[in-house]
């Protein structure tokens, strides 16, 4: 048998018989010294949904663990978000009564805004993001404004408009346009620039893909369209290009912060993202992501706790500076618990 060149052993082609990677990884404090990337809890937004209503928060079964809370609960939650580290909070809200038009959702008596100045007296350290959307709020479901069984794109960009100017008025710090109009960010600022909110910042869903993940949401949110899907704005999942343009196109009309969702569905396009462009990177971790996780941990196939640290920390080693998670809490609680 031909002698085996005891210095090659266990090397890859052309690399130093010196190098060996596995010397990063000996212990857990080597490992741990070397991470690339750590999901803390000063990186997390932490989705919260809110009921027209006051009484105790409600289960939505699509989501166990994640609550609907009412206008009159949702302080403690923001005192207990602070005292466990996590420094912000994405709004959603349900109406008193759906309308074709949707128009409870600019109500100054709406339940977000109700929850804005809730938050702002009871944690005022809080960071307020604010969703605007007309899905849940109209009785069709869908994204805008109707004309016929289309969606009018400057209609409900103005709606939009009217949104952020009521939820900048009450005191949120950004506002989160996920409606994927064209030119919603331009129309957005403009009106909060108009109405003297020019500190008010826009959080652009701008690469918001069509996605089979948004299942549990919209049962959380009520916003299932009654007719249709929302293929004709939303992003088909199968254009990482046309993604890039989207994001160019709200980087360029005044977006503070690009949002990609979903977000382990999304990775290449973070990555790509993060290389192209000098904002802010937040992705969603969506409800689909979660529920799946969460069920699978629930039937013992899978360790809850490992899984959504490593897909968590896959989001961030792609590019993601932010991630909005319903496992914010737990991870903010396992961070404080250490590995």
């Amino acid at each position: 048998m031909p002698r085996t060149d005891a210095s090659r052993i266990g090397t890859r082609s052309g690399a130093s018989s010196s190098e060996r990677l596995r010397r990063l990884r000996t212990t857990p404090a080597i490992r741990e010294l070397l991470a690339e990337v750590r999901t803390a809890p000063s990186r997390l937004v932490y989705p919260v949904f809110l009921r027209p209503s006051e009484g105790r928060p409600e289960a939505i079964p699509s989501l166990p663990g994640v609550l609907r809370y009412g206008t009159d609960t949702v302080g403690t939650l923001a005192r207990d978000l602070l005292r466990e580290g996590i420094p912000a909070v994405l709004l959603f809200g349900l109406p008193k009564r759906k309308e074709l038009d949707g128009h409870e959702a600019w109500s100054s008596n709406s339940s977000v805004v109700h929850a804005i100045r809730t938050i702002r007296r009871a944690a005022p350290d809080l960071v307020i993001w604010t969703d605007l959307c007309l899905c849940s709020y109209t009785r069709h479901g869908h994204c805008g404004i109707l004309r016929g069984s289309e969606i009018d794109n400057d209609a409900t960009v103005d709606r939009l408009g009217r949104i952020a100017v009521a939820h900048a008025r009450a005191g949120a710090h950004f506002v989160a346009p996920s409606a994927m109009m064209d030119h919603q960010v331009a129309g957005i600022r403009s009106a909060l620039d108009g109405a003297g909110f020019e500190t008010t910042g826009i959080v652009a869903y701008a690469a918001k893909f069509a996605s089979s993940f948004y299942g549990p949401f919209r049962d959380a949110a009520d916003s299932t369209p009654s007719f249709g899907d929302r293929r004709a704005y939303q992003m088909d999942p199968r254009n990482g290009r046309e993604a890039l343009r989207e994001l160019a196109l709200d980087a360029a009309e005044g977006a503070d912060v690009l949002l990609i969702k979903p977000a382990l569905p999304s990775l290449d396009v973070i990555a790509r993202a993060r290389v192209q462009f000098p904002h802010p990177i937040a992705a969603y971790q969506v409800s689909g992501e979660y529920a799946m996780i969460r069920a699978a941990a629930e039937r013992g196939w899978l360790d809850e706790r490992a899984a959504v640290i490593e897909a968590t920390n896959a989001i961030h080693r792609a590019g993601a500076d932010l991630v909005i998670s319903y496992f914010a809490r737990d991870l903010a609680r396992w961070s404080r618990e250490g590995r």
